[in-house]
């Protein structure tokens, strides 16, 4: 599957010293370049990446914290310029398994894709492993972000992605969100740009890492990021969407335009 593709995968972190080894350690051999983004932790997360020792890591470093989704922006630009075909995200508090990134990538590296994302809700063991808030709290999100962008997408909050370097290409990242809430404005993005997505089932890890989205982001943040995703698409001229039951490995078809 991975032929002579070059793999990336991008870590953003802030305040992970804790946790980064375990999860660079943890990332394939298969993977050519790790690009860890240290959005000006307070701790030594930088440190504690470099001290990995793996040959494959490029530690870059904001000089103020930007937000999740900035650091996201940093990496990609750098996975990129490094030659990547595809760069993936795994979070830097070790929430996803390493043994689904094979299966992440496989759409985007057969063509199927441009842009792949993790969902998590249609895992046998979703019901059993997702704290009850962040299960339902994921499936209304989901709902409003199918609505607001026409994708037929499962679980919009994952931020297990791989993108394509063609997708990479189409998309204006720098109008992204930087911080919570990202994933929306994203797949907002995406829709927009005509760029294929795909849902990829991965297995849902909850363990001891901790959660910077609180009740604010749930209900404030991206609730408005998807209106501004929603006045995108009318702008464009698109047409509105009711949102259907999701289809888990089935390609988004691009917006149908008036």
């Amino acid at each position: 599957m991975l032929g002579s593709a070059r793999v990336a995968v991008v870590v953003p972190a802030y305040n992970e010293a804790r946790l980064i080894a375990r999860t660079l350690h943890s990332i394939p051999a298969f993977v050519d370049l790790v690009v860890v983004v240290d959005d000006a932790s307070r701790d030594d997360t930088g440190c504690a990446a470099l001290r990995c020792a793996d040959a494959r890591v490029r530690v870059v470093s904001h000089v103020n914290n930007l937000g999740v989704g900035a650091a996201i922006v940093t990496g990609y630009a750098r996975a990129f310029e490094g030659g990547a075909d595809v760069a993936a995200v795994m979070a830097g508090d070790a929430q996803m398994d390493p043994e689904d990134l094979a299966g992440l990538l496989a759409p985007v590296l057969e063509g199927r894709a441009d842009y792949a994302k993790g969902d998590r809700l249609s895992h046998p063991n979703a019901v059993y492993h997702m704290p009850v808030a962040r299960l339902w709290g994921n499936r209304v999100l989901s709902w409003l972000t199918r609505l607001c962008t026409g994708l037929n997408l499962s679980d919009s909050q994952c931020g297990y992605t791989a993108l394509s370097r063609a997708g990479y290409e189409r998309l204006p990242l720098a109008r992204l969100w930087p911080r919570y809430g990202y994933p929306n404005d994203l797949l907002g993005l995406l829709a927009l740009h005509g760029v294929r997505v795909s849902d990829v089932t991965v297995r849902p890890v909850y363990a001891d890492e901790q959660s910077g989205i609180g009740a604010r982001h749930a209900l404030l943040v991206i609730p408005l990021l998807l209106l501004r995703v929603a006045a995108r698409r009318l702008a464009a001229g698109l047409m509105p969407v009711v949102p259907v039951a999701p289809e888990t490995g089935r390609v988004a078809a691009r917006p149908r335009a008036r």
